[in-house]
């Protein structure tokens, strides 16, 4: 199976949070009301430099995926 690079994920224990799972690697789910993130993946020495310097440019692609997918929604 082949996963879109982003999904939205919801929960109503969570109402008022929006998530965002990036599910290439580095694999995360990032919580759009807070930036929070939750790293799927386990990260040594140079992986965690490298990841840090993606980091900005992962946040901005979620939030433009979700701000996407919102005006699709409202199109319909």
């Amino acid at each position: 199976m082949e996963l879109p690079k982003f999904l939205m994920g919801d929960n109503t224990d969570c109402s008022n949070d929006i998530f965002v799972i990036h599910t290439e690697f580095p694999r995360f789910i990032i919580n759009l009301i807070d930036d929070e993130i939750e790293w799927l993946e386990d990260f040594e020495g140079a992986d965690r430099e490298e990841l840090e310097l993606e980091v900005a440019a992962l946040i901005d692609q979620a939030s433009e995926f979700y701000d996407r997918e919102m005006k699709r929604y409202e199109e319909e």
